[in-house]
């Protein structure tokens, strides 16, 4: 019976000793942090500054959206590319030349004269975060494996994971009342700096190994499968589900990615090898990224709308008002392989913050209009910000670990694909039903000022239930696809004794399949 990495087994073979862990992995781990940070940053960033920008431009609101939509639909498409790329070149040129990218597509955006270039610039920005991302994520993976510091080193980066959205919109608060909307884009070029001095210095240079070809059509049924799911459920949070293009681009998306996993199993060097997703563990890992991105992407959209069209709150105090849930997330992603977490393991782990997720959306389901921020609005923002700080640290953990190196880009670009169609799915979902909810308000009613703003809430209301529901459902089947017993314990800890558990964690119970990562940093 062939064994998970996280799940107990027979005694494995005797084999030569793992080599010594690099002395500066924690350097290491804050230069991929960096490159990490860059690329959520941007992800909300801009948001807040695309009013200014569109005032300097003289752009319309109907192309307002393509400023979001250019840099999602990129990253997202191209990121099963981008990871496969960066596992047949090498993880370490694909993260310097994803820095370098990124820097130079944020410098021609701030420097943008036309609405043209600025959206040119942020679809290259998510071309080359589709390659950084998934080589940040990999050269984690390859760089810790031994089970206590991995499940630390995840925790830091679960929480920039979590948290970077929120900073991003204090950043893009503060810059665009300060300076103006052009420096959330130069702000990168810094970023970019300091990661790739840090990168030259501390990640190690290996000879890449044998390069199959490069999987060309796999790529292109992906990347267009990708693109019409994106774009189709971009389409649907404005023009409603059943509007024909909607449609059209939806069921395209659908088809193309059926495709594209029926060609995985024939092709010789599949783009994404089905051994990398074919696991019940990273399945579920997959899953509650998945749900994760629904219920981020619909937090920040609404809540962002209410403090600033609601209570008139300016970028930088819209900002400011994200930050205890930010500090949530850190304090529990930290915190969520110390104490009590240890000995809690996996299979409750991600359940539990997926509850504590839908009890703090539960509570922004009583905002009104006039709900005062300390007593109303951040207390359910501390509550799901420590649910989400357990969800990233374990499930981006559990999602990586048993991939085989060759296999670490395409692995991690699988992890943030889930993230990013998920923060596009419930983007679309929230913003049609929050629409209709709204609707249903008015109906029969004068369109007054006040009316109106009741509307709006009750329709936030409505998202934020369905959010609460959908973290209900992804814990059950969480729970249901986890094994009893599977645990993230350092080795010579508990049952498994010394030299028991592969990199990424402890033992557990039940069947499964996979192998430990392994190697350096570098590449």
């Amino acid at each position: 019976m062939a064994t998970h990495p996280l799940r107990p087994g027979p005694p494995p073979p005797a084999r030569a000793e793992a080599p010594p862990a690099d002395p500066r992995r924690w350097w290491i781990l804050a230069v991929i942090g960096l490159g990490q940070l860059m690329v959520v940053l941007d992800a909300t960033i801009v948001n807040i500054a695309l009013p200014s920008a569109q005032a300097g431009l003289g752009f319309s609101d109907a192309q307002r959206p393509w400023v979001v939509t250019a840099y999602a639909m990129a990253f997202g498409s191209l990121l099963l590319l981008g990871g496969r790329l960066a596992d047949l070149f090498g993880h370490r040129r694909a993260f310097l030349t994803g820095l370098c990218g990124f820097a130079l597509a944020s410098a021609l955006g701030g420097a943008a004269g036309g609405f043209g270039v600025l959206v040119t610039a942020r679809a290259l920005q998510g071309v080359f975060a589709a390659l950084l991302a998934p080589a940040a994520l990999a050269l984690l993976t390859t760089t810790f494996t031994e089970p206590a510091e991995r499940g630390r080193a995840f925790g830091v980066f679960g929480a920039l994971a979590g948290s970077g959205g929120a900073v991003g919109l204090l950043l893009g608060g503060v810059l665009t009342e300060h300076l103006s909307w052009r420096s959330t884009l130069y702000v990168n070029l810094p970023l970019a700096a300091a990661g790739v001095v840090g990168g030259l210095l501390l990640l190690r240079h290996r000879p890449p190994g044998p390069r199959p070809a490069l999987d060309l059509r796999g790529a292109a049924l992906a990347s267009c499968g990708v693109f019409c799911l994106v774009e189709g459920l971009g389409r649907a949070g404005s023009g409603g589900w059943t509007a024909p293009r909607t449609l059209l681009l939806m069921a395209a998306g659908g088809l193309l990615l059926g495709a594209f996993a029926a060609w995985q199993r024939r092709a010789a060097n599949p783009l994404l090898p089905p051994r990398v997703v074919l696991d019940r563990v990273r399945g579920a890992a997959l899953l509650s990224v998945f749900v994760t991105g629904v219920g981020m992407f619909g937090v920040f959209l609404f809540l962002t709308y209410y403090l600033q069209e609601i209570r008139g709150y300016g970028p930088a105090r819209t900002g400011l008002a994200f930050m205890p849930m930010s500090a949530s997330i850190l304090l529990s992603a930290l915190g969520s392989n110390r104490g009590v977490f240890t000995r809690l393991g996996a299979r409750p782990r991600i359940p539990v913050g997926m509850l504590l997720a839908a009890a703090g959306l539960a509570g922004m389901t009583h905002l009104a209009v006039d709900s005062p921020y300390l007593t109303r609005i951040m207390p359910p923002l501390v509550v799901m910000g420590l649910g989400m700080g357990l969800i990233m640290s374990a499930s981006m953990n559990l999602g990586t670990a048993g991939i085989e190196p060759r296999d670490a880009g395409v692995g991690s670009a699988a992890v943030n694909t889930m993230r990013q169609v998920g923060g596009s799915v419930g983007t679309a979902l929230m913003s049609t039903l929050a629409a209709g909810s709204a609707a249903a308000y008015l109906r029969g009613r004068p369109a007054t000022g006040e009316l109106a703003a009741e509307a709006a809430v009750a329709g936030y209301h409505t998202g934020y239930a369905v959010a609460a529901g959908i973290f209900v459902l992804g814990a059950a089947a969480v729970w249901w696809l986890l094994p009893a017993g599977l645990v993230m314990r350092p080795k010579g800890h508990g049952p498994g004794g010394p030299g028991r558990g592969p990199a990424g964690a402890g033992v557990a119970s039940g069947p499964g399949q996979g192998r430990a990562a392994s190697g350096a940093a570098g590449d």
